[in-house]
């Protein structure tokens, strides 16, 4: 298991082998979401590169034209 200590100033180190099992490089930011039905408090890595959001729209069914593109900016607009 692995553990951290708390400095002076609230910081803490977050070990290698967590930092590598979510994914973290320096500069990523993570959230900590409270976990109601153990009490525990969850680490949550908050920035999502943009290749992980690859494949979560699906292709539309078929191709779209740069004027059915104009259309539908219009109605947005």
């Amino acid at each position: 298991m692995a553990s951290a200590t708390v400095g002076t100033k609230g910081r803490i180190t977050i070990p290698r082998q967590v930092r590598n099992q979510l994914g973290l490089v320096a500069g990523d930011r993570i959230d900590f979401v409270p976990n109601d039905e153990t009490g525990r408090y969850e680490i949550i890595p908050a920035n999502r590169r943009i290749k992980a959001l690859k494949g979560i729209v699906a292709a539309p069914a078929r191709p779209i034209s740069v004027e059915d593109m104009n259309v539908m900016n219009s109605w947005y607009g």
